[in-house]
């Protein structure tokens, strides 16, 4: 009996690697009736051997055409053999149509639905060697909206490579291509034509009613009654032919009355908010370095219209956005932006700290109303750190180190080995003083004026790194500390804050130098010692 059951899991174990080793895709999931499909098979098993088992399709698909693609890659060092069978289907019905699970030995594939539209007009019209096909996914958008154009050029003769088409633009609207073109194959009327197709985004940027303009399309027919007569490196035997795509009109409606005024105005099929937190924010203490993620997507924009996350400012954390990454990706109803905002939460004070919850106003252009998406508000329980306390009581007193015997003879030669110095050093420093001035040509090094200048313009310049080394330069020839000069000025203690932020943060933000150079002119000058002076030789460091 256990034999028995070990035979069974490890059969079963088997089937699961091979499932996992043989897939099946489709270059798209939409089509027309009499429109053709590739189906890729795919395997990465070494073990599976032979062909995989093409019968099932024959109930609903034409097998138009298969071959086989043998790839050998390596990855770290191991070799990985690949399989492809690229099978040319074409449906025999309209609807819903299910490609069945096919099977390569004891694997087996998943199944796949696609969806096919009945014929169009473009059918029972008198079709031409080569013409187009424009349509738009809807006939009215709001304005900065998505359309979808879809431009579709049959032929049904053999074409030259020299074809080219007429590129599409707007002034009043963004065009965004939606990959790269597909080629497939249809069949009007008995006769089989090869596509082309090409899909565009279009955001209108005005309200009102545009015109989506005609493109043309040129190529050179193949002339086959010529083929004899044809020279390698002589004119191409054939015809040139032009053809134009319809003019399309496209209404745009303008923002809704009701939308609100302080929030961006965002068109979209849906909208998603997530975010995420790396360590883990359940166990944070002071001075820990939290990543807080928040990606912001949206179906139907690009990521170059989704606007900044709105978070607001929290008391008891310090905040260190990075730059936001920004991606769009294409898809069947057309672009997907995405939007990810990273930034580094330092708490600086023990308890609990509340975050507020984050919202994006938005439009549902499917629905036709307004909407808000939501991440709720999450409390932080900030626990305090040992490590940033300090180590000794309050209130002990260091105990008395008691010396005895023949070890006090070291102390007193100690002694009077630094009164030596000192007197020396007296006399030195007295003997100095009634020498004459240097002159101030053969002083060494940048004046505090240069100094002074160089922080002005790396500053003006928006330059963290640059300010941050002439800031050194320019605090080490004053007569306090950096520290000592920002405890006492708030704005400067506050710009100092941004251009660490810049600094030491994962991948930098864009870094303003003018509250800096601002809160240096704006510095008060140190309180002057009770005491008689002597007037400096220098100008003034901020002249009036």
């Amino acid at each position: 009996m256990i034999r028995l059951l070990c035979a069974l899991l490890l059969s079963l174990l088997a089937l699961q690697a091979g499932a996992a080793g043989f897939s099946a895709s489709v270059d798209r999931t939409r089509l027309s009736e009499g429109e053709t499909v590739e189906l890729i098979l795919e395997s990465t098993d070494a073990t599976l051997f032979g062909k995989p088992d093409l019968s099932p399709l024959e109930e609903r698909f034409d097998v138009l055409g298969t071959r086989q693609v043998n790839r050998l890659t390596t990855l770290n060092g191991e070799a990985r053999a690949t399989t492809r069978w690229i099978v040319t289907l074409q449906p025999k019905q309209s609807g819903e149509v299910q490609v069945p699970p096919l099977r390569l030995a004891d694997a087996e594939t998943q199944p796949i639905t696609l969806h096919v539209q009945p014929s169009g007009s473009a059918d029972t019209a008198q079709l031409a060697p080569v013409f187009i096909d424009a349509s738009l996914d809807q006939d009215s958008i709001y304005v900065q909206a998505q359309a979808v154009l879809t431009l579709r050029i049959y032929h049904s003769v053999s074409l030259y490579d020299d074809s080219s088409l007429t590129p599409l633009q707007m002034p009043d609207a963004r065009i965004e291509p939606l990959g790269e073109p597909r080629t497939y194959e249809k069949t009007i009327n008995g006769v089989r034509h090869g596509v082309i197709e090409l899909r565009y985004a279009i955001f209108p940027q005005r309200s009102g009613e545009i015109t989506i303009p005609a493109q043309t399309f040129s190529a050179t027919l193949v002339d086959r009654s010529q083929r004899d007569d044809f020279l390698p490196f002589g004119p191409r035997p054939g015809k040139l032919t032009r053809v134009k795509s319809p003019e399309i009109p496209l209404e745009v409606k303008p923002i809704p009355a009701g939308y609100p005024n302080d929030a961006p105005w965002l068109p979209a099929r849906s909208v998603g908010l997530a975010e995420s937190w790396n360590p883990d924010p359940s166990h944070a203490m002071v001075g820990d370095s939290l990543t807080r993620s928040l990606i912001l997507k949206a179906e139907g924009l690009s990521s170059a219209q989704l606007p900044p996350i709105r978070t607001g400012q929290v008391e008891g954390l310090r905040r260190y956005p990075d730059q936001p990454q920004l991606s769009s990706t294409a898809g069947e109803r057309g672009l997907t932006g995405s939007r990810e905002e990273r930034e580094a939460l330092v708490p600086t004070r023990a308890g609990r700290i509340e975050l507020p919850p984050v919202e994006v106003v938005w439009w549902n252009t499917r629905e036709d109303r307004l909407e808000r998406t939501q991440l709720p508000g999450r409390n932080l329980e900030v626990a305090a750190n040992p490590s940033l306390e300090m180590d000794s009581p309050r209130g002990a007193e260091p105990s008395p180190i008691l010396v005895e015997g023949p070890a006090v003879w070291p102390w007193q030669l100690a002694t009077a080995l630094l009164a030596g110095t000192t007197l020396l050093g007296f006399g030195l420093w007295w003997r100095a003083r009634r020498q004459p001035a240097i002159p101030p040509s053969a002083q060494s090094g940048p004046s505090p004026r240069t100094l002074l200048d160089d922080l002005r313009r790396a500053c003006l310049a928006n330059d963290p790194q640059a300010t941050r080394q002439a800031l050194d330069a320019w605090a080490r020839q004053q007569p306090e500390t950096l520290a000592d000069m920002a405890a006492r000025f708030v704005p400067l203690s506050d710009a100092l804050d941004g251009l660490n932020g810049a600094l030491y943060s994962e991948s930098g933000q864009h870094w303003q130098g003018d509250d800096l150079w601002k809160a240096i002119r704006a510095l008060p000058a140190a309180e002057a010692p009770s005491g008689p002076q002597e007037p400096s030789p220098l100008p003034p460091l901020y002249p009036r």
